[in-house]
This record gives C-alpha cells, sequence and structure tokens, in this order.
C-alpha cells in the first residue's frame, strides 16, 4: 500500500499535498544519542550515513508553501478548494521563501514550509541561525511546536516562557513535561544552533547544541484537537514570524520499529522483568494453552483463557511489545482476581486486537485496541502493521488507567466515572484495587514479549 491512513477515534483523513514514507529504515540508534552528528567542519546540506538530505542546498524541491492551516481541516475540503488553496500557498512561499548560499531562508513573514513528505518515527537533525526579535518554530507531524525565539530579557518574551531559551514543546500544557526545556543552550545572534530530535508517536527528545532540552515528552496536540494523540504520520514544518530566520544541514533518517521500539523501551526505570523468556515460571492459569517461542509467549490457535502472574499489583507500570496475526485478538487482564472473564470480574480487560481486520469494522468503538472493553473507547490508528512488533505501556493508579501504544497516548480514563456500559453489561470488578496482571487468549496467535512491570507507590 503506498499510503499510510491516519485514523484520530472513528474519523479518518490523509494528509494532502503529502505522502507518508514507505518501508523506514534499519538503522540502530546511537549508542550516545547526545552526540552531535554533523561536525563544525563537515560539509553543508550533505547527510550523515544513514540519514537523507531533507534540503539539497539549492533550491526547495521537496518542499512547498503551508500557510497555518489544521490538517484535519484541510483534509475535510472540497479537492477544487484545496488544490486553490495550494497554489495561493506556493506563491507566497516564492514572496519570503528563497535559497542563498547553501541556505533556506525566509524574510520573517508569509507562509509557512512544509515537507512534501510525511514521516511517523524518525530522527531529525537541522540548523538555524536567527535574528533578534524573531519567534518561530518546528511543527512535527504537523503539530507544534519546538519552540525558537529570542530569549534575551530584551526581546520582550520573558513573560511567556522565553527566559528558559529555545527548544521547549511551547504548546504543550503549563507544567507539562516538555514545556520548557531543561537547560539554556542557544547561541548568540549570529551563530548557527543545530537541533537533534528523536521523534517516536507523540515522544519527544531535543537536544539543542548538544544539550539535552526536551527528555521522551508527549507532544500534545492542544493546537490542532486537544484531547487526541498527534497524528500518526504527518510532515515537518518550519514556521517563522517575527524576523529572518536561516536553515541548513536539514537531514532525516526513519525509525523502523525496532529501533522505535528500543527507544521506547529504554525510558524503563523501575520497571523489571516478570517473563524469563524460556518458560512460564511465575505465572498461573490455562498454561496448557500457550507456548514460548523465539522469546515470547504466544496463545495457541484454537486455545485462550486468562494465564496471569503469581504476583498481584495494585498501581503499576506495565510495558511490553506484542505481534498481532491478522484478524488476531487477545486481551490485557488487569487486576485480575484470578478466575472468571476479567473484563467483567476484573477491574478491565485492554483490548489486544487487529483494528484493521475487516471483520471488525462493525464493532462498539469500546472494542477495539486499547479500550477498556465495553467500558471506555480508545483512540485509534496507532499500530504497526500486522507482523510488526508494537510497545506498548499501561500505567494503573487508583481508578485511572492510560494507555500509551508506540509513544501514542491512545487512552486516558478514570474508570471510577464509568456509568454507561457496552449492551448494558455490568463490570463488577471495575472498582478492584489489586490483583494479577495477564493475558486473555481468545483462540488468536498473537505475541508478547519483554514483559515488565514496575510497581507505583
Amino acid at each position: 500500500m503506498s499510503q499510510r491512513f491516519l485514523y484520530c477515534a472513528a474519523f479518518n483523513f490523509t494528509f494532502v499535498f503529502a505522502y507518508f514514507a514507505g518501508p523506514v529504515s534499519a538503522a540502530a540508534l546511537p549508542q550516545n544519542p547526545g552526540e552531535p552528528q554533523v561536525t563544525a567542519n563537515a560539509p553543508q546540506n550533505v547527510p550523515p550515513d544513514g540519514f537523507v538530505a531533507l534540503f539539497n542546498g539549492t533550491d526547495l524541491a521537496g518542499w512547498h508553501g503551508q500557510r497555518d492551516m489544521s490538517p484535519y481541516d484541510l483534509a475535510a475540503l472540497p479537492d477544487d478548494e484545496r488544490q486553490k488553496m495550494h497554489a495561493e500557498d506556493q506563491e507566497d512561499m516564492k514572496k519570503h521563501w528563497t535559497v542563498q548560499n547553501g541556505e533556506i531562508v525566509n524574510d520573517g513573514s508569509g507562509v509557512f514550509l512544509s515537507t512534501d513528505k510525511s514521516y511517523t518515527d524518525y530522527e531529525l537533525l537541522i540548523d538555524y541561525k536567527t535574528v533578534a526579535g524573531a519567534d518561530s518554530g518546528i511543527y512535527l507531524k504537523a503539530c507544534p511546536q519546538v519552540q525558537i525565539w529570542d530569549t534575551t530579557k530584551e526581546g520582550g518574551k520573558w513573560e511567556i516562557g522565553a527566559n528558559f531559551g529555545s527548544g521547549g514543546l511551547w504548546n504543550n500544557s503549563a507544567g507539562s513535561a516538555g514545556k520548557n526545556p531543561l537547560v539554556l543552550a542557544d547561541k548568540p545572534f549570529g551563530e548557527w544552533n543545530s537541533f537533534r530530535i528523536l521523534q517516536t508517536g507523540q515522544r519527544t527528545s531535543i537536544w539543542l547544541n548538544g544539550q539535552l532540552v526536551v527528555d521522551h515528552a508527549i507532544l500534545e496536540n492542544n493546537h490542532w484537537k486537544k484531547g487526541f494523540p498527534i497524528p500518526y504520520a504527518g510532515p515537518v514544518w518550519l514556521q517563522t514570524h517575527g524576523g529572518e530566520i536561516r536553515w541548513r544541514n536539514i537531514f532525516l533518517r526513519e525509525l523502523d520499529a525496532d529501533a522505535a521500539n528500543e527507544w521506547l523501551a529504554s525510558k524503563s526505570a523501575g520497571c523489571e522483568s516478570v517473563f524469563n523468556g524460556t518458560d512460564f515460571t511465575g505465572w498461573n492459569g490455562p498454561l496448557e494453552n500457550y507456548e514460548i517461542v523465539d522469546g515470547a509467549i504466544r496463545c495457541k490457535p484454537g486455545m485462550g483463557g486468562t494465564i496471569f502472574t503469581n504476583e498481584e499489583f495494585a498501581d503499576f507500570r506495565a510495558q511490553f511489545q506484542f505481534r498481532l496475526p491478522a484478524g488476531g485478538n487477545n486481551g490485557l487482564a488487569i487486576r485480575y482476581p484470578g478466575s472468571g472473564d476479567t473484563a467483567y470480574v476484573g477491574m478491565c480487560e485492554l483490548q489486544v486486537l487487529d483494528d484493521t481486520a475487516e471483520k471488525y469494522q462493525n464493532l462498539d468503538a469500546r472494542q477495539y485496541h486499547g479500550s477498556a472493553y465495553g467500558m471506555v473507547a480508545a483512540h485509534r490508528g496507532y499500530q504497526r502493521p500486522v507482523g510488526q512488533w508494537n510497545f506498548q505501556e499501561v500505567t494503573v493508579k487508583g481508578s485511572h488507567i492510560t494507555v500509551e501504544l508506540n509513544g501514542n497516548v491512545i487512552l486516558d480514563t478514570d474508570l471510577s466515572t464509568v456509568t454507561t456500559f457496552m449492551a448494558d453489561s455490568p463490570h463488577p470488578g471495575k472498582d478492584r484495587t489489586q490483583g494479577h496482571f495477564g493475558f486473555a487468549g481468545h483462540g488468536d496467535a498473537v505475541e508478547f514479549r519483554n514483559v515488565r512491570i514496575g510497581k507505583i507507590d
């Protein structure tokens, strides 16, 4: 399939004027992620190994003008209206964006500059140089933004955070991780600054001039669709207003599923393995219905039932990888009492399901992947293609459950507030405060590996 489709809840769309990237790079992440990737003496606009140049140093091939408009609204326009808007943006781009001496230059006005292509998980390198009073940024997957601005008191924006420096996720909510950079790393006006950005789902890590300024923070979708994850994939936008800004050395490498999962799992402090990859030590239930293949737990075809940890958990964080066969169906047992149907007698069953299967297209929204089964629907469209490993993290604190799939928050809910249930079926276990963690098989060969759990005090 040449295009990847984005789904936000039940609404689906594709980004216009962009196609979603095909097979991603299998390059592994650097051993030292903070290490600069381009040296000062390297040729300009020549990508490091494993990267591609988004800017060729000569012209704006691969880029187009893009007004500051919600991609959701843009996708909803009739084709003729969208094409007309695109033509207008192209004309505006020519007035304000130029290429000079191997640098993209914007005069501080006009539309944004957007890549033609869209990207899912990636590492982005980009240099910029700006002037006093300028205010700019980088939109990731068409969502704002990595902030760039005048950080001096004379710039007049200390009251809204400029004193903390550039590189923060400025559109995040007040007090959230990543809103303000961890350190002020800007160089003086007239000098080039270098960003390194790792984007895996919503998870964003940023280095500015070799210093970590955002550490694995969630990029919130406050600007376009508050309460939703950012899109699964999207283009890079260069924003500008307030003063001249120059860009060069714009390089990107896409991360394949293994590299993205590795990076997401690297932030697993406090979690310990509960599955040794060899046998079912520490587990209980109908273990004969499951098998261990290449270090993963796999439900035997046509078999099932709920297997669970011997240990019980109250508040906890679980991390694991799962792989679905076509049409696969399974579930996570949360605070399971050890017997019965975990969807009803446990706190909940968090659905594990191939959302793309034709046979599941008419389900209740509360039955799709990541949903608290029969109670609260998760956002759809964030699974990797069938056959690839997905990374998932589940956090349970009191009655609150958060599900993060491949770095995207697809469920964030308080089960104590749920009063309506699918088919009016009661869930007597939803208020349980402790229980086992497990897998609720339904006859499909769904696999789980690297299962880690950390207790939350």
